[in-house]
């Protein structure tokens, strides 16, 4: 089933950031990950996000997985890490009778 990672974080030096995008993409590429959002000036609707926010799309949770833990994503999350703050969550796509399962059992 499709897993997507969703983030969200405002960078706090951008100079350092800089040199993460080119080097995230081919190991997106070499995992299938395919980049849905890619904004740098999100807006706004409630609470207090950071102003860049990213979904990325995976065939599975286990590719997803294996794309995170690969030698060559940890090689560059620090560029990541290091210069900005924010989330990083794996979510899957929406399944009503999942999710009422999960609400009915809280």
């Amino acid at each position: 089933m499709t897993e997507y990672l969703v983030a969200n974080f405002e960078l706090t030096n951008p100079k350092g950031y800089k040199a993460y995008v080119p080097a995230v993409l081919p190991t997106l590429e070499a995992h299938k990950g395919e980049i849905l959002v890619a904004e740098y000036e999100s807006e706004p609707l409630e609470g207090n996000p950071g102003s860049v926010t990213v979904v990325i799309k995976f065939e599975s949770k286990q590719a997803l997985s294996a794309w995170y833990n690969s030698p060559e994503y940890q090689k560059i999350i620090g560029l990541r890490t290091e210069n900005s703050e924010g989330i990083a969550v794996s979510a899957g796509k929406f399944d009503l009778e999942k999710n009422l399962r999960i609400l009915e059992s809280l």
